[in-house]
Parts: structure tokens; sequence; C-alpha cells
């Protein structure tokens, strides 16, 4: 019997061994498929991270990082007492804030309204084109929209026939946030509103029948239904992109701006490109930068922790 038992016992383990080991391989090879994305990563991403010490140097180029000076933080103070350092951070916190909040009022109110159109055929065709241009490039839209709104485009041609005057939209200081906030709202709003018509596919129909049942309308429907159904959705979206407070757009404003707005137009990122790559002040405009990673970093850990307090998301 202890014979018998021990030679059924390693036919039993034998299999869960197999088993075993073909977990290890898989695993293996699917580290193997991720070991260059990781690699591209640690190359691209981390090892560039080490450069961030010459916001603490004057950097010369000629010496490198290893022989320029140090100046502790001197670039920070510098970056604190230029006049342009303080608009260019006001110029971002609010080309960001209006596309956040845009960003969030758009999707939803289009989301509900193709949420209640009943032809299929039409949804989905109207569907397809307001995400179009998610996919486009700022360098190709940057073009077209100067073209559009300059003082000789279709905009202001369309003006001039309806008896008003010209304006220079892509001069204006007060017209140019604007500008960026609407057609990025533009831009990305079919992308937001697929999140929202998804969420709104979870909503039992159940719901919308014993409603009507009630006598309630489609628009008492969609206040006491369809809106809390996508509530949570909606905070945590809001919340994730309190991260993006400092992420204005580069791509955009980089394609759209000129000199004549860089009072209401020039941001983090592009005045980081200027000082760093065309004015040559590298120290300087890595102080700038690292300032702004290390609030976007604060920001997406409150915006996270939000997340998770408010609409139960979590990524660890």
């Amino acid at each position: 019997m202890n014979r018998t038992g021990v030679s059924m016992g390693r036919q039993l383990q034998a299999p869960l061994r197999q088993s075993r080991a073909r977990q290890r391989l898989n695993g293996m090879t699917y580290h193997m498929m991720l070991l260059p994305g990781m690699i591209m990563l640690f190359i691209f991403a981390i090892i560039p991270m080490f450069g961030a010490v010459m916001a603490f140097q004057r950097f010369i180029p000629a010496k490198g990082i290893g022989g320029s000076p140090w100046i502790g933080l001197g670039n920070f103070t510098y970056m604190l007492q230029l006049p342009d350092s303080r608009q260019i951070f006001v110029n971002t916190l609010v080309i960001a804030a209006g596309k956040i909040i845009l960003g969030l009022i758009a999707p939803i109110v289009f989301a509900l309204l193709l949420h209640e159109v009943r032809v299929k055929l039409f949804k989905s065709t109207v569907q397809t084109i307001v995400y179009l241009p998610h996919f486009m490039s700022w360098v190709v839209l940057g073009t077209m929209l100067t073209m559009i709104f300059s003082y000789d485009g279709m905009v202001n041609n369309l003006l001039e026939l309806l008896g008003l005057e010209r304006i220079m939209f892509m001069a204006s200081n007060t017209w140019f946030r604007p500008l960026l906030i609407v057609t990025d709202t533009w831009k990305e709003f079919g992308y937001g509103t697929i999140i929202y018509l998804a969420a709104l596919t979870a909503i039992n129909p159940a719901l919308y029948e014993s409603a009507a049942l009630d006598g309630a309308n489609r628009w008492k429907q969609m206040l006491n239904i369809t809106l809390p159904g996508i509530f949570p959705t909606i905070i945590l979206l809001g919340t994730l992109s309190l991260g993006n407070v400092l992420n204005a757009g580069f791509d955009q404003v980089f394609n759209m701006y000129n000199p004549l707005v860089y009072e209401t137009g020039d941001i983090i990122d592009t005045f980081v490109y200027r000082m760093g790559l065309i004015n040559m002040q590298y120290s300087f405009a890595t102080a700038v930068g690292l300032m702004k990673s290390v609030i976007s970093f604060v920001l997406i850990i409150i915006s996270y922790r939000l997340a998770a307090k408010y609409a139960g998301y979590r990524i660890f």
C-alpha cells in the first residue's frame, strides 16, 4: 500500500511540476517580449533624468555636467524673480484649466445628446466623424487653423460678409487663449464622448422602461437616470485631469503661437524650449522644467488619491 501510495503521489506531482514549468516558461516569454520596450524606456526616459543636475549648475557645454560649476538654487531664485516666469505659469494654469473644464463639459453634453439618437447608422457616423480629429497631428491642424483664423482667412471673410470687422485672432492677446482652448476641445471631445458612451451602455435599460411607465419624459430620464449613471465616470476623469494642470499642450501652442501673443500664449513647455534650445540657457531651462515636473508629480499623486476616494479607482 505504501509503495502504491508513493507511486500514485509521484504520478500526481508530475503533471503539477510540468504545469509550473510551463507557467515559468510563459512568464519568461512575456518578460522577453517586454524587454525591448523596457530598454527603450530606460535609454530615453530614465537615463536623461540624470541631466536634471544641470538645474543646480551653471552649465558649460565645453566642460560637460561633470565639470560645470555648481550654483545651488541660483537658477530657481532667478526663475522666481523673473517676471516672464510668473507670466508663463499664469498662462499655463489658465489655458490648462480652460481645457480641462471645457474638455469635461463638451463630451458629456455631446454623449448625452448622441445617446438619445435612435437611428444607429446616423449615430455611428456622427461618432466616427467627431472622433477623427483626435488622430490628426497638431502640425497639420495648427497649419490649418492658422490659415482659417488668419486675417485673410475663412473666418474673417465670413465676418466681413456679415458686415462685421475683421479680427486678428492669431495676433490678439484677447482671442488667442480662447482659440487654444476651443480648438483643443474640438480636437479631443470625440475621444471623451466614446468613454461616456461606453459608461452609458452599463446603465440598466429596465430603469428607463420603469421611468417611462411612471410618466417620465426624456428630459427627466436623463436627469434622474442617465446623469447619475455616468457620474462616477465624470468624477474619475475630472480628478485624473488634475494631474494635467501644468500641461497646456506644447504641440498645439508651438504650432500656433507667435511673438505677438507671447504675453498670453507662452506656456512653460514653449518657454523651456526657447530658453534651452534657442537661447542656450541650458541650466535655467532645466530648472524651469524640473520645477514643473515636481509640481506635476505632486498634482498627479493628489488626483489619484481623490480618484481612489471618490470614484474607487486604484492602480496599486
